[in-house]
């Protein structure tokens, strides 16, 4: 049996921050038959580009053949593939939980205990986040589940390289010039 961290890829794919760009990378998933299982796209610390968090399934899409064709597109600068081991990965879940006034205090205390925020509260129902590792989230949502979920959005995996010990050392000795 795999666990989670076997059986995907996630590649961080640096992009020219153009009109049109990720509908061209979506398009090359869709058109080759592969499965997206989360993407995440964002402007990069460079205003000209953005970086793609793409998470796919490792059983169904071979990762050099992935590779191959996003490099066919020509606003593609880099790819990187990201092991979850040596990466730092983070999801955002919002829900909103059913939870009347006699629930309420229970919702609550869920959301500290994994220590989420409470972002709205109405006469029956509350809104939360909580941004975390994807398994962290999946154990949070199973038990908001039991309340009643109302409306739920997962914003999909965004990830970075981990930094190295000797790079971490720097960043707090030099804040603003890790590198």
């Amino acid at each position: 049996m795999s666990t989670e961290l076997e059986r995907y890829h996630i590649l961080s794919v640096l992009v020219q921050n153009r009109p049109g760009v990720l509908a061209r990378v979506a398009g090359l998933f869709a058109r080759r038959d592969f499965n997206i299982y989360s993407l995440a796209v964002a402007p990069a610390e460079d205003d000209g580009f953005s970086r793609i968090t793409i998470v796919v399934d490792v059983e169904s899409t071979p990762l050099e053949q992935i590779t191959k064709q996003l490099f066919k597109l020509i606003e593609v600068v880099k790819i990187s593939e990201l092991d979850p081991r040596r990466s730092v990965e983070r999801e955002l879940l919002l829900a909103t939980v059913r939870a009347n006034p006699d629930q309420r205090g229970q919702v609550i205390e869920l959301v500290n205990v994994f220590e989420g925020k409470i972002l709205a509260v109405g006469t029956d129902a509350v809104t939360v986040s909580l941004d975390g590792y994807p398994a962290q989230l999946d154990d949070f949502e199973a038990l908001l589940a039991g309340y009643g979920i109302v409306e739920l959005q997962r914003t999909g995996r965004v990830a970075l390289p981990k930094l190295d010990r000797e790079a971490r050392l720097r960043a707090v000795n030099n804040p603003g010039k890790a590198g």
